[in-house]
């Protein structure tokens, strides 16, 4: 077999909005089939054919002129802002859509991990669902039954294996599913955003699991807005762009790509528009430079947001990264009072981050309200703000630059003789 496992060449995928998608009866095609060429020449002659809706419809590329190769055993993440084609992508690979133009070519059996839960049936027991869900994911009962214990175990729903799964929590549910998916044994293994699965320690389990699938030489694409998984799983990355394919590269450089790309440096304050389908959402989010009482510089960020509907033991939090994706600081306001129960209206906070601890450098600040036992926050990936601290020159600074860390404490030292 070849050492290529996954060859795209000039992909591209139209949509039109608007219009409803059919499969056509043979009576049908066989008729637009034969009215075709009068149809033609009722727009040579300047008529005008007013039934086909088709031509009604807008149309949205969400994939253009997509090309790339992946070699056999390689991990691959794909990455890009909400609505840069990437789950399209996933779907084309995996045969779920067929492309517009272009072909891809797959070398090896495919095991897809787009939309997990697809396939369970909320009357059948968890044991059952699990034959059931691994049967649609191609697996044979005989594989089912030998991976049966390991799939149960990774779930963690042994005391309710035999419960019917509409009586489950959405995370059982949904760390079920994972399980049954994460252990099939495909040569190629397209996954979408498995960090949006369960709380963050399944969460760690579902990252452990995908290295032990890279690690066992399987070709590996993987969707997610969590830069620090894309720099620990993949070795390489592509970064999408409006359905096209922006750029690709070692997996750091594309993702700080990313990240850089995502921020804007002079971008003190950003408004979000109305949306009342939220309980909670933010108003409008700025950034100041300020000092405290002992002159020490400060990053300000203070957070206007609107209450819908009540919102109990919701956190907002804040997340501070560097340009190597390094979580530097990281809170949320759970110790401030009545900080869990937002009564419905506008509502402001101020948090202070101590700029001076931190070395020179970009950071970026990500943040989102969150629901504890719930999935991690949701840090708007598409809208985050940026500022830079230069590097403090200072003797004792000096060597920092060269090797840089995370934190700048300035240190005296002291050599006896």
């Amino acid at each position: 077999m070849t050492e290529m496992a996954i060859r795209a060449e000039r992909v591209g995928k139209l949509y039109r909005l608007g219009a409803i998608e059919r499969y056509r009866s043979i009576r049908e095609s066989m008729m637009k089939a034969v009215s075709k060429p009068a149809r033609r020449l009722a727009r040579l002659f300047g008529s005008r054919v007013t039934n086909d809706a088709e031509g009604e419809a807008e149309k949205l590329w969400a994939l253009r002129n997509v090309s790339f190769e992946i070699a056999r055993g390689d991990v691959v993440g794909i990455i890009g802002r909400n609505g840069a084609g990437k789950s399209t992508l996933l779907k084309v690979l995996s045969r779920i859509t067929q492309p517009t133009e272009g072909s891809v070519e797959l070398n090896g059996r495919v095991g897809s991990l787009l939309e997990v839960g697809t396939g369970f049936h909320p009357e059948l027991t968890g044991r059952e669902n699990v034959y059931l869900n691994g049967a649609i994911l191609g697996m044979t009962r005989a594989d089912i039954r030998a991976r049966f214990d390991e799939i149960v175990a990774f779930a963690e729903v042994e005391r309710f294996l035999d419960t019917p799964v509409k009586r489950y929590s959405s995370g059982m549910y949904m760390r079920l599913a994972f399980a049954v998916a994460a252990h099939l044994e495909p040569d190629i293994l397209v996954v979408d955003e498995v960090l949006a699965v369960g709380d963050a320690e399944f969460q760690k389990k579902c990252l452990g699991k995908m290295g032990d699938v890279a690690r066992h030489g399987r070709t590996v694409l993987f969707v997610s807005h969590n830069m620090a998984a894309i720099r620990t799983l993949c070795r390489r990355a592509i970064l999408l762009d409006k359905g096209q394919v922006d750029s690709e590269g070692p997996s750091a450089e594309i993702a700080t790509k990313y990240l850089t790309r995502q921020s804007d440096p002079g971008a003190s304050e950003i408004d979000f528009p109305v949306d009342e389908k939220r309980r909670i959402q933010f108003r409008r989010i700025k950034l100041v430079e300020a000092k405290d009482a002992q002159g020490n510089d400060l990053m300000r960020l203070k957070f206007s947001y609107t209450v819908h509907r009540p919102a109990e033991n919701i956190l907002l939090c804040v997340e501070v990264r560097n340009s190597f994706d390094q979580i530097v600081f990281y809170n949320n306001d759970s110790g401030v009072e009545d900080s869990r129960k937002r009564n419905p209206g506008d509502h402001e906070v101020v948090l202070n981050i101590p700029k001076h601890l931190l070395t020179g450098g970009d950071y970026f600040i990500l943040f989102g309200f969150w629901e504890p036992g719930h999935a991690l926050p949701d840090h708007f990936p598409d809208t985050r703000l940026m500022f830079r601290r230069e590097e403090p020159l200072t003797r004792l600074s000096q060597h920092a630059i060269a090797w840089p860390g995370v934190i700048y404490l300035p240190t005296a030292w002291d050599f006896e003789n």
